[in-house]
């Protein structure tokens, strides 16, 4: 699989490129659905530019991405088409190498299971071979690179596509057992953004289980750290995007606001209880439906975070056989 996959590297290394080259960069650089305040570059060179004559990118209202992404750039600005297309590169390997190992768990569990004679007649028809087992982790990288929604977060130079590498990578330490590594993705990945927190729940339960723990529910700063957040969470800056809270709070009475802002900014953490209850015996589909509730109800969401979940349809394809 190394010959296709360096391929397909190649052909969407490409696509970028000649997207860097063309008249379509700078539209779709300005683009809301691609970009949003929190992630886009123009604001990342504005935040550069001030940190350059001395003043602190926080002190307006232009900045708000995190200091590691300003010092970052401060070094690679020159390169920034490079370092996406990377970043892009290292998702998709990842993502590959995490559903590379996971297929290879789930086969070892059909296998038991069948010889155990655990599985009821009516099932059997999702049971899958190892033959569509093979292709699925290219299946998997073939739609984050190629997804329209990737190339133009790339295009665009989003920053939304190094959050992408380090969630992915957080859930390939994950599925491969490395409680460490996977702590230290999952720490970044929410220094980037809270709303990743909640992927702790799920991480917990994949580990537990690696460990043969069983889970029974049953038992019994920094100021840019606080001005970051303060930003996601209380949503000032109502830019039209595609998520749900910029028209509902442009028209919101100021009255209301703060009650509506918890109500909207409560969907995210809450879910994670019902999905974690109710999904603790498949962890990985967790992961995949919690990328997805993250997408929807964040505040400043963009193409780009539904792109990371969208990734992950061909695991569950099998599913459609099912009627």
């Amino acid at each position: 699989m190394a010959a296709p996959l360096t391929l397909l590297l190649i052909v969407a290394v490409t696509i970028r490129a000649a997207l860097y080259r063309s008249s379509l960069a700078d539209l779709i650089s300005e683009r809301v659905e691609v970009v949003s305040p929190l992630t886009a570059w123009k604001r990342v060179v504005e935040g550069l530019a001030l940190l350059d004559l001395g003043v602190s990118p926080y002190s307006g209202d232009v900045f708000h991405e995190t200091p590691l992404i300003i010092y970052l750039f401060h070094f690679l600005v020159d390169y920034a088409e490079i370092t996406f297309m990377l970043a892009d590169v290292i998702t998709a390997v990842a993502l590959y190498l995490t559903v590379k190992e996971y297929n290879k768990q789930v086969f070892r569990k059909q296998k038991y299971a069948l010889e155990a004679d655990r599985y009821p007649l009516d099932c059997l028809e999702l049971i899958r071979s190892p033959k569509e087992m093979f292709y699925i982790p290219l299946k998997v990288a073939m739609f984050y690179l190629l997804n329209p929604f990737t190339i133009l977060s790339c295009v665009a130079k989003s920053t939304c596509g190094l959050n992408n590498a380090v969630l992915s990578l957080f859930i390939l330490s994950t599925v491969k057992g490395n409680v460490l590594l996977s702590a230290i993705f999952l720490s970044l990945a929410t220094y980037q953004s809270i709303y990743p927190l909640t992927l702790c729940a799920s991480a917990l339960l994949y580990l537990m289980q690696r460990q043969y723990i069983p889970v029974n529910f049953r038992r019994a700063s920094f100021w840019w750290f606080i001005v970051q957040y303060a930003f996601i969470l209380s949503v000032p800056d109502l830019t039209p995007n595609i998520g749900l809270f910029w028209y509902f709070f442009a028209e919101m009475f100021e009255h209301f606001r703060l009650f509506f802002l918890c109500v909207f900014q409560i969907n995210v953490f809450f879910y994670t209880i019902p999905l974690s209850i109710k999904l603790k015996e498949h962890p990985v589909f967790l992961i995949f439906m919690q990328l997805a509730v993250i997408s929807i109800f964040k505040s400043y969401p963009t193409v780009g975070d539904i792109a990371l979940y969208m990734a992950f349809l061909p695991v569950w394809s099998h599913l459609h056989r099912c009627e």
